[in-house]
């Protein structure tokens, strides 16, 4: 069977993280607050969670389907990918939050009254944050969320896991940690997806886009060293009440 070459990966991976990008923060952009009938926070959320469930399913068995920095330094951490794979991956995905970023410039500012630097869906905390959060706050609950993000795809996507759901599972997660994270930074979890609009915004965005790179990244480490400590355990022995045997996972 043929293999992928690095650069059809990185391919893979600059469409992936496009469509997260566009769709994600388009919705946000475009949708979220058309007068009377705009999607709100939950729309948004949804948005997110199913740019990453589709494109999971369009692209994902060519790199894996990260669309995400952070996820690709947590699957080194866990060491399920090699450091090799690392530049190629970031550098695709950023520039593929950029274009999407920059499509969606050109789409948005075709309507009377867009102002860029009301937001452009970029991340932010203290007067940035959608709900005034600290500083502190942003940088605690994105490093906890991309923790967990990172928990559920390792365990989706882990050999002992039911087949061909992983996309699922990753896209329903996303739309949860959007639903509670929107108020307090924007929802990152993604470094390239904070990068892309913060481009455009300038100025406060930018100043604070470092937040977005340093604390997805560190709960993505986080997740990549714990989770395989948790795939060491031995399966526990199951003893049934209708029968005395012993029984064990063949996984």
């Amino acid at each position: 069977m043929r293999e992928y070459t690095i650069s059809h990966k990185a391919g893979a991976e600059f469409i992936g993280t496009f469509w997260l990008v566009f769709g994600g923060c388009g919705s946000a952009v475009l949708a979220a607050g058309f007068p009377q009938l705009g999607i709100g926070f939950m729309g948004v959320s949804l948005a997110f969670g199913l740019t990453v469930l589709t494109m999971a399913y369009a692209v994902g068995h060519v790199s894996g389907g990260h669309f995400n920095p952070a996820v690709t330094v947590g699957l080194f951490a866990a060491r399920r990918i090699p450091a090799a794979d690392i530049i190629p991956y970031v550098l695709a995905q950023v520039l593929g939050a950029i274009v999407a970023a920059g499509v969606l410039y050109v789409v948005a500012s075709g309507h009377t009254g867009f102002d860029v630097s009301a937001g452009f869906a970029s991340n932010g905390y203290a007067e940035h944050s959608p709900g005034k959060y600290p500083l502190l706050s942003a940088f605690v609950i994105e490093v906890v969320l991309t923790f967990v993000f990172l928990m559920i795809i390792l365990g989706a996507t882990s050999r002992r896991a039911p087949v061909g759901f992983a996309p699922i599972a990753i896209g329903l997660a996303l739309t949860l940690i959007h639903l509670i994270s929107i108020p307090v930074t924007n929802t990152s979890v993604n470094p390239a997806r904070s990068t892309g609009p913060a481009i455009f915004v300038g100025g406060w965005a930018l100043a604070q886009l470092w937040l977005f790179w340093v604390a997805p990244i560190i709960g993505a480490v986080g997740a990549g060293l714990v989770h395989p400590l948790l795939e060491l355990l031995p399966e526990p022995e199951i003893e049934t009440a209708a029968s005395p045997i012993r029984q064990s996972s063949t996984a």
